[in-house]
């Protein structure tokens, strides 16, 4: 993820993240770029209208750059 917010050919609010997200439908969420306030060492710490959360690496299954997946865990 740090590739796209470094990397000036990319634009970061073109990222979206799907995370494992329990109680959410289906138990994942998703977030955009612009969601996204800072990667930390962990995890990422992200913008809703529930306030700021902390969401883990390892909870993340998919990574996507304009609608093209990147990266994904099976």
């Amino acid at each position: 993820m740090l590739r796209f917010l470094h990397d000036p050919q990319y634009e970061f609010h073109k990222v979206e993240v799907e995370y494992v997200n329990r109680g959410a439908p289906g138990d994942r969420s998703t977030v955009i770029g612009r969601h996204i306030r800072s990667l930390e060492q962990g995890g990422m710490e992200i913008e809703s209208e529930a306030g700021i959360t902390f969401i883990p690496y390892h909870r993340i299954r998919r990574i996507s750059y304009d609608g093209e997946v990147m990266w994904k865990k099976d």
